[in-house]
C-alpha cells in the first residue's frame, strides 16, 4: 500500500481566477507532497469562471491530460450546475458547492463578500439565512463537498466565529450535511472554529482538505486544515478522498 498523502480537494488555475497553469499547480503540489486537484469556478456568477456547459466540457478535456483529480466549484445560487448533462457530470472525480451568496427570506440574495449588509439585516439574521441556504444546498445539490462552509462577509467579521454560530445553527448545519453525505471542507483561507468541527465529527460528517489556492504560495498548502482535523481526532486516512470514498455524481442516474 502506498504511503498516505494529503489531498488538496480545492484549488484554482488560470481556467478561472487562479494564477497558475495546470502544470504549475501539479508541480507545486508535488513539491509539498500533496495530491493535487483542479477545481475551478463553474458559475455564471463568477466573472472569470467557467460559464457555459460547453466551457465545462472544454475544461475537463484539458485537465484530463494531467495527473490531477478533476473537481469543480459550483455556486449554489447560480443555475449552471443544474444544466450539465449526466455524461459531463460523470467526468468529474468530485464537485464542490459554495455559498457565495445566501438567500434572504424575501427572496433576495446577499453576496458572501459584501462589506455592508442591507439595511435592517443584523449579523444574527444573516447567519440564519446562511444556514437556511446551506440546508437547501445540501438538499438540492449533487455535490461531494461544501466549500468553506463558514465563509461570511467582511460586514460581520467583527463578530467572533463562536458567537456567529449558535449551537442551534451548528446543529442544523451538521444535520443537513450528515443527511446528504456531503463532506465539510476545512479551508486554508476561510477559518472555522473547533467547536463546529468537533460537532460535525461526532455526527459522522466526513472532512476534506482545501487550500482554495489561487497563487503559488496558496495552492496545495493544507497544513492548517490538516492540523484542525487532527485536533478533532480525525484520522488522516478518513479524510475525504474522491478515489476512495466515491462521488455523488450518481445523483443523476435513473
Amino acid at each position: 500500500m502506498s504511503e498516505w498523502r494529503p489531498t488538496d480537494c480545492h484549488a484554482h488555475t488560470r481556467h478561472s481566477d487562479g494564477r497558475l497553469t495546470v502544470a504549475e499547480l501539479v508541480e507545486r503540489a508535488a513539491s509539498l507532497g500533496v495530491r493535487p486537484t483542479v477545481s475551478d469556478h463553474m458559475s455564471r456568477a463568477v466573472a472569470k469562471g467557467v460559464r457555459t456547459v460547453e466551457a465545462v466540457s472544454a475544461y475537463l478535456d484539458d485537465i484530463e491530460r494531467y495527473p490531477v483529480l478533476r473537481g469543480g466549484e459550483f455556486c449554489w445560487h447560480d443555475s449552471l450546475w443544474r444544466d450539465l448533462p449526466p455524461d459531463t457530470v460523470r467526468r468529474f472525480t468530485h464537485r464542490l458547492g459554495s455559498l457565495h451568496a445566501v438567500r434572504l427570506p424575501d427572496g433576495s440574495y446577499v453576496r458572501a463578500f459584501t462589506t455592508q449588509l442591507p439595511p435592517g439585516l443584523t449579523p444574527a439574521a444573516y447567519m440564519g439565512a446562511h444556514v437556511a441556504s446551506l440546508e437547501r444546498l445540501a438538499a438540492e445539490m449533487p455535490v461531494d463537498i461544501i466549500a468553506h462552509p463558514a465563509i461570511a462577509p467582511p460586514a460581520i467579521h467583527h463578530v467572533a466565529l463562536e458567537e456567529r454560530w449558535t449551537e442551534e445553527l451548528e446543529e442544523r448545519a451538521v444535520r443537513a450535511l450528515a443527511a446528504a453525505g456531503i463532506a465539510f471542507e476545512l479551508s486554508n483561507r476561510y477559518p472555522v472554529h473547533d467547536r463546529l468541527v468537533r460537532r460535525a465529527h461526532s455526527a459522522g460528517v466526513r472532512f476534506s482538505l482545501g487550500s482554495d489556492g489561487h497563487t503559488r504560495e496558496q495552492v496545495a498548502d493544507v497544513s492548517g486544515p490538516l492540523a484542525i482535523a487532527r485536533r478533532a481526532g480525525v484520522l488522516d486516512e478518513d479524510l475525504y478522498d474522491p478515489e476512495r470514498h466515491g462521488s455523488r455524481t450518481g445523483f443523476y442516474d435513473v
